[in-house]
């Protein structure tokens, strides 16, 4: 199965991580090491961290990368 990849930068153009395609509708965001920080569930509209709390209604992946920001 593929799953598209987006690199995510911050202003200066280092790699803060990454979002990628789950095939199912939803994302997954994970930092500049590979690590998940959390996960967005299309089915439940939901975005949960990596401990699987929900830590908001819709998708915020973004936030979370921006977050975990190293």
């Amino acid at each position: 199965m593929f799953m598209a990849k987006e690199v995510i930068r911050d202003h200066t153009g280092k790699i803060i991580g990454f979002i990628e395609d789950d095939g199912k509708g939803g994302q997954i965001a994970r930092n500049f090491y590979g690590q998940i920080v959390g996960k967005y569930d299309k089915m439940h509209n939901v975005t949960r961290d990596f401990y699987g709390r929900q830590v908001a209604q819709g998708n915020q992946v973004l936030g979370l990368l921006w977050q975990h920001k190293v």
